[in-house]
């Protein structure tokens, strides 16, 4: 008689499904990513020194031994405090997994065996990849391999690696290890440095006819992050802020008199010469034709 053999599922708690990018930097102590957001994960982990971070509108500092997950479309940057020069692990990775909301907003500190784990992540990428891990690359380059070798299944490893390093940090218990550390310096500076990129975005393109939600786009922050950090810097809307630097370009246009008004309406990226002798106007309570004939313009004031 046959036995009856029965095939059981096994049940995938977390799935990595694809590997975007896997760094080890070394930074100089006044290093400064401005930001980015994506739809998929980012962690980094804090292998020497300490490094201040933005997630959203939150500033936090980690420390050595600290790691940060960044979950799909959440706002992030990274600088160094200025007088250590940090060293980083960043991976990001595709993963759908429900167990990943365990992750959302969260900053743990690794044990020694964890971060034996994550060595070996980083080593098996060293195997699997020709690029250098300490330079910034958008893709994966694999390394060519037509025999078994010591790199076989590199790739396979570090899936295999990652998946297993996530599932035992969900495993342990982190209500110890689950710090929040809110520095409200770091939203400060941070947010000063929005404000002053995009200050500098809208005058190298005062001749652009663009919105608030490509703005928002263009530096991937949402409306209303970018609107209070904008308000709070410069006591002004960002499109208020815009406007008045066309209107003072404008302005210095007319009194250098080489283009006439339809020309600069054009140049500045105004629909219709118009709608620029409205904002003119609303803006100077003068229309162009009496700012080009007045006082002020001669005194360029």
């Amino acid at each position: 008689m046959d036995a009856i053999f029965f095939k059981t599922t096994i049940e995938t708690v977390i799935l990595i499904e694809r590997i975007i990018t896997i760094h080890y930097f070394e930074f100089a102590s006044d290093y400064v990513f401005k930001g980015e957001k994506h739809d998929f994960w980012e962690l980094l982990y804090v292998d020497k020194g300490e490094v201040e971070i933005m997630a959203d509108t939150k500033g936090y500092k980690l420390e050595q031994g600290d790691i940060v997950f960044h979950k799909p479309n959440e706002f992030h940057s990274v600088w160094a405090n200025g007088t250590v020069a940090p060293n980083i692990v960043v991976v990001s990775f595709e993963c759908m997994s429900q167990s990943m909301k365990f992750f959302e907003n969260k900053i743990l500190k690794l044990s020694y065996m964890k971060k034996n784990r994550l060595a070996e992540l980083v080593k098996e990428a060293k195997a699997a990849y020709t690029n250098n891990l300490g330079r910034i690359y958008t893709k994966l380059i694999k390394r060519e391999s037509s025999t078994i070798n010591e790199n076989f299944g590199a790739e396979q490893l570090i899936k295999n690696y990652l998946e297993i390093f996530l599932i035992e940090l969900v495993r342990e218990d982190v209500s110890i290890m689950n710090r929040e550390r809110l520095s409200f310096a770091t939203k400060e500076r941070m947010e000063d440095d929005i404000v002053h990129n995009i200050i500098e975005y809208l005058k190298e393109n005062v001749d652009k006819n663009f919105g608030f939600n490509d703005i928002c786009d263009t530096f991937a922050m949402g409306r209303t992050h970018l609107k209070t950090a904008f308000k709070k810097g410069t006591n002004q809307g960002v499109m208020a802020y815009f406007k008045n630097l066309k209107i003072e370009e404008s302005k210095k246009m007319i009194r250098e008199g080489k283009n006439n008004f339809t020309e600069i309406s054009q140049k500045l990226g105004y629909d219709s010469l118009h709608y620029f002798s409205r904002s003119f106007k609303k803006s100077t309570n003068m229309t162009p034709s009496e700012y080009a004939v007045s006082v002020k313009a001669i005194a360029q004031i």
